[in-house]
């Protein structure tokens, strides 16, 4: 007679795969938390924390864009030619959340904010 079968370890995949159900569900919730009524300052606070133009690596959009650099440097080190056919996406990945997608939440936050209280 044999006793249970040992827990296979966890692979970084894995581990991985976790982490990005923890960041859905922390997404759906806030996105829950927006459909009641919201104040203009309180929604431009809430979009400070997507994007903050003076500091774009902190807030969920910097942090979404090191993760795509991050991934960005690990595809660069296994590309079969090292011709930037995955690494180079992954770059544009993160530069268009910081820049394009940054700076329209910037937008956003300044009409909502003028005075700039929020931030």
């Amino acid at each position: 007679m044999t006793g249970p079968a040992a827990p296979r370890p966890r692979t970084r995949a894995d581990r991985f795969l976790v982490s990005a159900g923890i960041v859905k569900l922390a997404l759906q919730q806030m996105r829950d938390e927006l459909t009641g009524t919201i104040s203009a300052p309180d929604l431009a606070r809430v979009l400070c924390e997507l994007h903050d133009e003076d500091h774009r690596q902190d807030g969920v959009f910097g942090a979404l864009a090191q993760l795509l650099t991050a991934a960005a440097h690990a595809a660069a080190r296994i590309e079969p030619d090292r011709d930037g056919a995955i690494s180079c996406p992954l770059h544009e990945a993160a530069a268009l959340i910081t820049e394009t997608a940054g700076l329209q939440i910037h937008y956003a936050t300044r009409v909502l904010d003028p005075q700039g209280e929020a931030v």
